[in-house]
């Protein structure tokens, strides 16, 4: 093998050893974490949804209520505020048990209120089906992070 080619080898052997999904807290408390990118793409995406909730308040309001939500003015403010604090809670791995917990408790009762695709007419089934099944991968992923064993 050429110099150059052996070089690029032990670079990337360098990069193997380097992870990327994890963050540098774990060495500081000696709990172990779940990987970054899982925590960021999962938290994340719900902290989002809450967000966008909280931010439509009026919208969201009106598509609870056309699911037959009980006092959609207070529950979509209410699970909105759950989304945004419990997706931060498992990005920053704060009490993430509890949050992740309240996040699976969230998933479980909603996804099929709001997602009922075997109720829905011809024209939304397959969207409602979709994040049926979305919903339902989510849920899974909430009871991976309440089931987080952080201790070495």
């Amino acid at each position: 093998m050429s110099d150059q080619s052996s070089q690029s080898a032990e670079r990337l052997d360098d990069i193997g050893d380097v992870d990327v999904a994890t963050d540098e807290g774990e060495e500081r408390t000696g709990r172990r974490k779940p990987p970054l990118v899982a925590r960021l793409l999962f938290g994340g995406v719900l902290a989002y949804n809450g967000y966008t909730q909280l931010s439509n308040l009026q919208q969201m309001a009106g598509y609870a209520d056309a699911k037959d939500v009980p006092k959609p003015g207070k529950m979509v403010p209410f699970t909105g505020g759950m989304l945004l604090v419990g997706g931060l809670g498992v990005v920053f791995w704060r009490a993430p048990k509890f949050l992740a917990g309240a996040l699976a408790t969230f998933l479980a009762v909603t996804t099929p209120t709001m997602h009922d695709f075997w109720n829905a007419d011809e024209e939304s089934k397959q969207s409602e089906k979709n994040h049926f099944l979305k919903n339902l991968a989510m849920l899974g992923a909430a009871l991976a992070f309440v089931g987080w064993d952080d201790e070495d």
